[in-house]
């Protein structure tokens, strides 16, 4: 398995930054200029529409946090994990990312989901 890229752990302390102007700090450890991020809500690219998700996020959601719930699970520099967003102990929502790293080991893209799996239908 690929090493763990410490690029994840910027990219989730630009989400749990309470200070709006330290948040591009993160980014800019974390994510390629290029990335890309969709999920359910959102679908932006490039850092600075990125920036602006994260900092839209934090207005509507101040106290907030966001935490890794897995180990990560990886593979030709894709890299899937299972998180969360809580307010104390109130799980807002539950989901995991399959996200991509570029060769400089920033994150390219990264696809989310809301909740957990659906259940198989017959």
């Amino acid at each position: 398995m690929p090493a763990y890229p410490e690029t994840f752990d910027h990219m989730i302390n630009a989400w749990n930054e309470r200070d709006p102007e330290r948040i591009r700090g993160h980014l800019d450890r974390a994510l390629s200029d290029d990335v890309e991020f969709c999920d359910p809500q959102h679908h932006t690219h490039g850092i600075d529409e990125f920036e602006a998700m994260v900092r839209q996020f934090r207005t509507d959601l101040p106290d907030a946090v966001c935490a890794r719930t897995s180990g990560m699970d990886a593979h030709h520099h894709l890299y899937r994990y299972a998180w969360s967003v809580s307010v104390g102990d109130e799980v807002l929502v539950p989901g995991f990312d399959v996200a991509a790293v570029d060769s400089a080991g920033r994150v390219c893209r990264v696809d989310g989901f809301f909740g957990p799996l659906p259940e198989p239908t017959s």
